[in-house]
């Protein structure tokens, strides 16, 4: 393989790397010979400077895959992290939507329409004065509300409903509504017993019970519902349920409630 000179001279030649990425305009398996003088000793040192910069970027993929896979594994948690947050905003959203008030109905037609309606949409029961009946959800909108528009409500059924704060002071402008129930209801809390406090005038029955968000805080408002005659707190998740029980039935006199007995002491060993 003949040299290749450098300005009419011959000179030392120096093999270039035939695998390097970034290779010189030279083709492969070509001996570039280094200009004389001086000039040889820099250009032989950038070149093998570049060839040995070459040599090690070959292992390069190799160690970078660990670090390519952190990457998107990392991308892949915020991504999942930010759906996530994105699904919890829509479902308060929402939650929002649903117990927001008729405000509508209520200005044509009252208030007891209007919480009828509310009710009815949450997938909960409205039995209306002079009913024995109870009204159940039968799609978006009943007629029967507007002939049953004279009447008051006098009772709602809102167990296991999606009822909120929001929903909950829709419900507190009926003067005549005297059974309330909201077992199992997920999203009320001590904060939206608080509001009931309007409703203690007419109220006789309250249901509680497997509220998961109701603790002793909630339920020393309720010392508001002196009419109260029936209270069901079953279910609840409260310290010292006993000692609880005591301090209703004096905050309530005459009412009968229901959960949180009495623990019967263990009887002594031997006895029957």
């Amino acid at each position: 393989m003949e040299p290749v000179t450098w300005g009419g001279a011959q000179s030392q030649c120096i093999p270039v790397h035939p695998n390097a990425l970034c290779a010189p305009p030279f083709p492969p398996h070509v001996e570039v010979a280094a200009p004389p003088g001086g000039v040889a000793s820099r250009w032989r040192l950038r070149h093998t400077t570049w060839l040995a910069h070459d040599t090690s970027n070959m292992a390069a993929p190799r160690a970078g895959l660990a670090h390519r896979l952190l990457q998107g594994l990392s991308r892949w948690f915020y991504d999942a992290e930010a759906a996530l947050d994105w699904a919890q905003r829509l479902r308060r959203v929402r939650l929002h939507r649903m117990n927001a008030t008729h405000v509508y109905l209520r200005d044509i037609y009252g208030p007891n329409v209007a919480a009828a309606a509310l009710t009815l949409s949450l997938g909960g029961s409205v039995r209306f004065e002079g009913q024995e009946q109870w009204l159940r959800p039968q799609g978006r909108w009943q007629p029967q509300l507007l002939q049953l528009r004279s009447a008051p409500v006098r009772g709602l059924d809102l167990s296991a409903c999606p009822i909120t704060y929001s929903g909950l002071e829709s419900l507190a402008s009926l003067p005549r509504l005297a059974l309330l129930d909201l077992s199992a209801c997920p999203h009320v809390d001590d904060w939206a017993l608080a509001r009931l406090h309007a409703l203690g005038p007419s109220l006789r029955a309250l249901s509680l019970s497997r509220c998961p968000r109701v603790t002793e805080r909630g339920l020393a408002t309720l010392h508001h519902f002196r009419e109260l005659r029936y209270l069901d707190v079953s279910g609840l998740a409260v310290p010292n349920p006993g000692l609880l029980r005591i301090l209703l039935e004096e905050m309530l006199p005459g009412c009968h409630i229901v959960g949180m007995e009495l623990e019967s002491p263990p009887s002594p060993a031997g006895t029957t």
